[in-house]
């Protein structure tokens, strides 16, 4: 019980959309596709509903070859970023019109509109209409529209990046809840590397048109297959350094050097890429281990309990994410404070030659 992407493409007057894509989701798992914004998430997501056609490749449901078939054939159901509800119409009547296009019984219609109403907690605002409600509540009305029909396949695209903060992280904890009491597979489409870990599953990273890791998300976001998949996982995106090895030290991008130990130790001597995340560097050392980095300070952005710093290093751009409140001169000059256990080590075509030390254990 699986939808099969077999070499699915999607070619738009020249211009691919989705390279030739191979995937395959079980049934009543959670699946999120990662990505910034025109990586092909919504593409992807059209092409597994059958809104698009695809150029190339074959969709499976089921071991059922439905390539051609119409959308409205499929148990398919999507909910978008602008949730969208009929606002003449009751929360109970909203989640219902699924139900009576497709002419189930009056009985069938209210058991299925209250189950559903009571897995969202909608049930005491059956009655009101969906402008009566917060943000959430009409998202969660949206959705429970979208369950209610029995879908085998729900797609979620950007569902939560209209709403406020509290609202998002509300919702971000109760859809894996739905989830597993619906069974279906969920495609959830987000840029927010923070909101694939909460939501968990399995995940998808994407980059112009092409998939390039998927599988279990912890280990996509702690093994990255490649560069490009570090940085798409990584928010900020992942900062690079020139590195190279030489015997038992390895020099990251001139004055820092570590000894090659743990993961280094099998790489090669040669010149690779150092990849780290912008909250594993530090205005001071925290470990006996941590090289230092000098580098010019350009601006900072103080978000309450963590400061941003934008980083020089050479010809390379950083940022750094610190914790507290650092009040620091633009265009002075400022050391960080890198563990080697946070580094990934990358090949001259980007692809991961060696995991950082922490990633490696876990």
């Amino acid at each position: 019980m699986a939808l099969e992407l077999k070499a699915i493409s999607r070619v738009v007057k020249g211009q691919v959309h989705i390279h030739p894509t191979t995937l395959t989701l079980e049934k009543g798992t959670m699946n999120v596709l990662l990505g910034p914004t025109l990586s092909g998430k919504t593409s992807l997501m059209r092409l597994m509903a059958g809104l698009d056609a695809p150029t190339t490749g074959t969709l499976h449901w089921h071991g059922q070859d439905v390539t051609g078939q119409r959308v409205q054939d499929r148990k398919v159901a999507m909910v978008y970023q602008q949730f969208i509800n009929y606002p003449a119409m009751s929360v109970y009547d909203n989640i219902a019109s699924p139900l009576r296009l497709m002419r189930k019984s009056k009985a069938e219609i209210d058991r299925a509109v209250k189950e559903t109403a009571e897995m969202l907690k909608l049930t005491p605002m059956l009655d009101r209409k969906p402008l009566e409600l917060s943000g959430g509540q009409q998202q969660r009305c949206a959705l429970a529209r979208a369950l209610v029909k029995g879908a085998g396949l729900v797609l979620l695209d950007e569902p939560l990046a209209n709403l406020d903060y509290k609202l998002r992280e509300e919702l971000r904890a109760e859809i894996p809840r739905i989830f597993e009491e619906s069974g279906a597979i969920f495609v959830y489409a987000t840029t927010e590397p923070e909101e694939a870990l909460l939501l968990g599953g399995n995940t998808a990273t994407l980059w112009e048109g092409r998939v390039t890791q998927f599988g279990f998300t912890p280990t996509v976001y702690r093994q990255p297959a490649d560069a490009t998949t570090a940085r798409v996982f990584s928010d900020p995106p992942m900062n690079f350094v020139p590195c190279s090895k030489a015997g038992h030290r390895i020099n990251f991008g001139g004055h820092a050097n570590a000894p090659a130990d743990g993961p280094f130790a099998a790489l090669p001597d040669g010149h690779y890429i150092a990849g780290f995340r912008a909250n594993h560097l530090h205005l001071n050392t925290h470990s006996g281990t941590a090289v230092e980095f000098r580098c010019t300070l350009g601006v900072t952005e103080i978000t309450g309990s963590e400061t941003f710093l934008h980083l020089t290093h050479g010809s390379d751009r950083w940022v750094g994410l610190v914790h507290g409140v650092h009040d620091l001169t633009a265009g002075h000059e400022v050391s960080v404070w890198l563990d080697p256990a946070h580094v990934y080590i990358f090949d001259a075509e980007g692809r991961l030659a060696a995991p950082a030390a922490y990633a490696a254990a876990a």
